[in-house]
């Protein structure tokens, strides 16, 4: 495989054929290999495939970065060496890919079956502070207490719209992107939605005498 510097990986990628052609198989090549050692050795959670299987994914991923290279030739500006900086775009895009597979038969309407969040809101949030610093059978009691109002709150302040973008993205923290296109709308009227969805929660629970302070107090002490 060719060694070359920045000025001749850029040069030669925007080069006529065959010298792009060149230049484009031997980068395909380069990003293949970085990213088989990343999916091999750096995802557990890809530990159960087999190496024709991560092979053939580094394979297509590396295809496809090529071309997010080729399409963003121009804002190279050499701080680092060319192939650490393809490198990352290509590792950055499996991590994309990765977490879209993850996420593939995520629906938003199993979120909510007649108006309810299941698992129960309460439930979950009780089973995160698990392991966390232990309170005295008051404070335990509190925590219950103020929790079930949470649940409470999100099923009467918000609308089943605010409360799924809401649920999925604060308590299941499935990426925005992913939630953005289940709901078939995009990122800044998801911003919106989830903003008035936080205000309208915080107004609801301080009327219940629940400010944020208190329980932000509450669950760290």
């Amino acid at each position: 495989m060719t060694e070359r510097t920045n000025e001749q990986w850029v040069a030669n990628l925007k080069a006529d054929l065959p010298t792009q052609t060149t230049a484009i198989e031997d980068l395909h090549k380069r990003l293949k290999r970085s990213l088989y050692y990343y999916l091999s050795n750096e995802r557990s959670d890809l530990a159960t495939l087999a190496s024709q299987e991560l092979d053939q994914m580094a394979q297509d991923i590396a295809q496809d970065a090529v071309l997010r290279v080729m399409n963003n030739l121009d804002t190279f500006r050499g701080a680092s060496l060319f192939t650490t900086w393809a490198t990352k775009i290509a590792i950055r895009m499996a991590i994309s890919d990765l977490r879209r597979a993850h996420y593939k038969d995520f629906s938003l309407d199993e979120m909510t079956i007649g108006g309810e969040l299941l698992p129960n809101f309460a439930e979950r949030a009780t089973d995160s502070l698990q392991g966390t610093k232990p309170a005295n059978p008051e404070s335990e009691a509190e925590r219950k207490d103020v929790l079930a109002k949470i649940n409470s709150a999100l099923e009467e302040a918000l609308t089943e719209r605010q409360r799924q973008a809401l649920v999925a993205i604060a308590i299941d923290g499935i990426p925005l992107e992913i939630v953005a296109d289940r709901m078939g709308t995009n990122r800044n009227a998801l911003y919106k939605l989830l903003h008035d969805a936080r205000k309208k929660l915080k107004q609801h629970l301080e009327t219940q005498g629940l400010p944020t302070h208190y329980m932000i107090q509450l669950f760290q002490g």
